[in-house]
């Protein structure tokens, strides 16, 4: 469990900046060039690379190199298993509040 933690917290860190959460949207319409998606953004190409550095790490992303231009993809299964946490967490507080609104009735009622 520990390693899925650990694997958690860097897609959550990843996708906890905007810019990182605009370049996941763009790769979900498809694979794209470092160039193609560093272009409707307004910052340095290092730092921009940084974005994606962090995205690759967490498993977000993967890149593949053909001679000079490098080509990024979504990894859809990181995306899949931060979606399966936040749906248990999701279905864990609804079953919580559901059993805290039918407390409040009964005492309500008595």
């Amino acid at each position: 469990m520990p390693n899925h933690s650990a694997t958690m917290d860097l897609v959550f860190h990843a996708l906890g900046n905007s810019t990182r959460r605009e370049v996941v949207a763009l790769l979900a319409r498809g694979s794209a060039s470092t160039t193609q998606l560093a272009q409707p953004f307004n910052m340095a190409l290092p730092s921009f690379l940084q974005h994606l550095g962090i995205l690759e790490k967490a498993g977000v992303i993967r890149s593949e190199k053909a001679g000079r231009v490098r080509t990024y993809e979504l990894v859809p299964q990181t995306i899949v298993s931060a979606e399966h946490w936040l749906e248990t967490q999701h279905q864990q507080w609804s079953s919580r509040l559901d059993r805290l609104d039918n407390l409040l009735i009964n005492l309500k009622d008595k």
